[in-house]
């Protein structure tokens, strides 16, 4: 079969094609509004030819989610412990950031759909629920080698929830308006800000009576 080679290669561009399409329609349009329709007309196909490749929208979505969490977990695995007290731990925190950017670029609207909730599938769900779940596990680690706060591991898992919390929304809103700062400036500030705010924490005095 001569042709098998060339028609297979042709399915997976077809595929990518469409799921590349989905992004900015998703973006555009938000998870419950987008429809095949806006989907095919961005990719440039038919909508037989969606249909030979996903069941439904959702389908879709799904190959997207699976894509996300797999990135998800290959960064969470990235960041290792950061140190708190030199100029390298504001350098490896920095090296992730942009990690973190370019993940974001690529999958925001699957990380907004399940930031915001608006997944209603459970297997989905549970799936964006594990990959944040992950990526905080990881921030706790890096944070092992700081200095004592005064604090259990209980205030480590705390910062660790609104570190993610913050770089989350610092990602949407960077990479959906332009700023007027170059990358490099962001990230600068970023790691900086990170490292002083959430890996240096100062020892937390004893409540006054």
């Amino acid at each position: 079969m001569p042709t098998r080679g060339p028609r297979r290669r042709q399915g997976v561009e077809t595929r990518a094609k469409l799921l590349d399409a989905a992004v900015p329609a998703l973006a555009e349009n938000g998870y419950h509004a987008t429809r095949v329709d806006d989907i095919v007309r961005m990719a440039g196909v038919s909508h037989g030819t969606f249909y030979l490749y996903f069941a439904n929208k959702e389908d879709l979505f799904r190959t997207l989610a699976e894509r996300c969490a797999d990135e998800a977990d290959a960064l969470a695995r990235s960041l290792g412990v950061v140190d708190p007290r030199t100029s390298a731990g504001v350098a490896t925190l920095r090296a992730w950031l942009a990690e973190f950017l370019a993940f974001y670029r690529r999958y925001g609207v699957v990380i907004r759909a399940w930031a915001e909730n608006q997944v209603t599938d459970r297997a989905l769900a549970r799936l964006g629920a594990a990959s944040f779940e992950r990526i905080t596990t990881t921030l706790q680690a890096s944070m092992a080698g700081g200095p004592d706060d005064g604090g259990s591991q209980r205030r480590i898992e705390l910062r660790s929830a609104a570190l993610l919390a913050m770089i989350e929304r610092f990602a949407y809103v960077t990479t959906s308006r332009d700023l007027g700062f170059g990358e490099d400036v962001l990230l600068d500030n970023l790691a900086l800000v990170v490292h002083r705010g959430f890996f240096r924490p100062r020892t937390v005095p004893p409540a006054r009576h």
